[in-house]
């Protein structure tokens, strides 16, 4: 029998809202996509604001306009990583503020990485999240690398060498390293050069005391100037790699996608 109402919207897929700095897109699992999901890059409007771009775009995208009832909304802004033990929800704001000045028009929201025994305290756009909620019945939030995060630390396992990852994306550099199911690193940096990114990934080295002969250095993502970046980290680390999605993923379809961010590609292949 062919379900309606609400019973048959909330078996339909979460649709996801993937909110970059300065850029934006949706995706959501689709059975009948060439490659399993169906993936709507939006072009954003300078000059305006990203909850009016999402307003917009409600207007414009082919995908929003399907009637889904529920969403998740991956948000890149500043993370504040708190250990899970030392979390408490009534004092996150506070500490959060603290760390990340200027953000008053934001609302404070957080995400448990359960694996890494940490809290991702982040904030979203008041604005941004109340177009999100007028739309959709059920509406859940992210740190946008959360999903890399997760995937990233269960990579680490592989082999018994330390290993150092940089992941790129929208103009930014995310690092991370791991060690006894917890960040070891975990640090963000504005890094469109390759100069910058050198810079930053070799003083996290540095501040890890990992072995440039033995230990390993993994790199994913929308890398600037690639083949500049691996000669220069090349003179300092013996063990240099960039990570290929399609390989990473076992050629999963969704790592097939033209231009699909990896942090989305990891939510449809391991989930968040």
């Amino acid at each position: 029998m062919q379900e309606t109402g609400n019973n048959a919207a909330s078996r339909r897929p979460r649709l996801t809202i993937r909110v970059g700095r300065k850029s934006m897109s949706f995706a959501v699992a689709d059975a009948a996509a060439e490659h399993g999901v169906c993936y709507e890059p939006y072009t954003v409007r300078s000059g305006i604001s990203m909850a009016a771009n999402l307003r917009a775009a409600f207007r414009e995208s082919p995908l929003l306009s399907q009637g889904y009832e529920r969403a998740m909304v991956l948000v890149d802004s500043p993370v504040l990583m708190v250990p899970l033990d030392e979390f408490r929800e009534e004092t996150m704001e506070t500490f959060y503020r603290h760390a990340f000045m200027g953000r008053e028009a934001d609302v404070v929201a957080y995400n448990v990485l359960t694996a890494l025994n940490a809290v991702a305290v982040f904030a979203v756009n008041k604005d941004l999240k109340l177009v999100a909620d007028d739309h959709f019945g059920d509406v859940k939030i992210a740190a946008l690398c959360s999903p890399v995060w997760n995937h990233l630390h269960q990579r680490s396992f592989t082999g018994n060498r330390r290993k150092l990852y940089g992941y790129f994306h929208d103009q930014r550099l995310d690092v991370a390293s791991f060690g006894k199911n917890r960040f070891r690193f975990c640090n963000s940096y504005q890094a469109d050069r390759y100069m910058d990114a050198a810079y930053f990934l070799l003083f996290a080295w540095k501040q890890l005391a990992l072995d440039s002969h033995r230990d390993e250095l993994h790199l994913v993502g929308d890398i600037p100037e690639r083949d500049e970046l691996l000669v220069e980290l090349r003179k300092y680390v013996q063990n240099v790699y960039v990570i290929n999605p399609s390989a990473d993923f076992n050629r999963a379809p969704a790592s097939q996608i033209k231009n699909f961010p990896y942090d989305l590609m990891t939510y449809y292949v391991k989930g968040r």
